[in-house]
C-alpha cells in the first residue's frame, strides 16, 4: 500500500511533538493523518477512526499510561509505532508482549519517522502472517484428531481396518460433495447422540 493511501493516526498530548511527527509523515508521502491530543475515550476514538497504522508519542510515560496503551495495542490489531523519551527493560518487554511493532526510546526525529513506520508495518505484517499460519496449523491438527476419532469409531462399529475406515469417510465425503472433516464431525455427533460414550 502506498504511503498516501495509509490512514495514519498520531496520538500525542504534546502538540509541538505531534507537529514534528505529522511533518515527518507528510514529507514521507503520508497525507491521511489524524492527530489526537486528548487521551480520554481513546479506545472508542481509535475504533471510530479505524486507522491503518498508529503512531504514539509519550514524553514521560508512567506505568499506568503505558499499560493502558498496551491494552489498546492488544485490542486494535494494527501496526503501532511507540516513541518514548525513556524506558526500562520491563516496559520494553511489556511493549513487545502487547504487540507494539516498533518501540523507540529517545528517537523522535523527523527524518526517522518514515523508516520507523515502514519497519512497524513490516513487523506487524510478519507477525500477523505467523499468527495466521499458527492458527491454520492448529486447525489442521484439530481436523486430523476429528478424522482419527471417526476412523476409530468406524473400525470398532463396523470391524474395518484403518485404511478401509478412511476410504469410507473419503468416499462419503466425495458422494456428498463435502469435506472429510465435515463427514467425520457428523459421524461423531450422530454417534454421541445414539451412544454418549461411543466416540471416546
Amino acid at each position: 500500500m502506498k504511503p498516501s493511501r495509509l490512514n495514519v493516526l498520531v496520538i500525542d498530548e504534546n502538540r509541538i511533538r505531534a507537529a514534528i511527527i505529522e511533518e515527518g509523515l507528510r514529507d514521507a508521502g503520508y497525507d491521511q493523518i489524524t492527530v489526537i491530543d486528548e487521551m480520554r475515550g481513546l479506545a472508542r476514538r481509535i475504533a471510530d477512526l479505524n486507522p491503518d497504522v498508529i503512531v504514539i508519542d509519550l514524553e514521560n510515560p508512567n506505568r499506568d499510561m503505558l499499560e493502558s496503551f498496551f491494552q489498546i495495542s492488544r485490542a486494535v490489531k494494527r501496526p503501532i509505532a511507540m516513541f518514548v523519551d525513556k524506558s526500562d527493560e520491563a516496559s520494553i518487554e511489556a511493549a513487545v508482549e502487547a504487540g507494539v511493532s516498533a518501540y523507540i526510546v529517545d528517537g523522535l526525529k523527523q527524518e526517522r519517522v518514515r523508516p520507523i513506520l515502514k519497519m512497524a508495518i513490516s513487523r506487524f505484517n510478519a507477525f500477523s502472517r505467523l499468527n495466521r499460519e499458527l492458527e491454520e496449523t492448529k486447525g489442521e491438527l484439530e481436523n486430523r484428531k476429528l478424522i482419527d476419532r471417526a476412523k476409530g469409531l468406524l473400525m470398532r462399529s463396523r470391524g474395518l481396518s484403518e485404511d478401509a475406515a478412511y476410504a469410507l469417510l473419503r468416499r462419503t465425503a466425495m458422494n456428498q460433495n463435502r469435506k472429510i472433516v465435515e463427514i467425520a464431525q457428523s459421524l461423531l455427533t450422530a454417534a454421541s447422540l445414539l451412544d454418549p460414550g461411543a466416540d471416546e
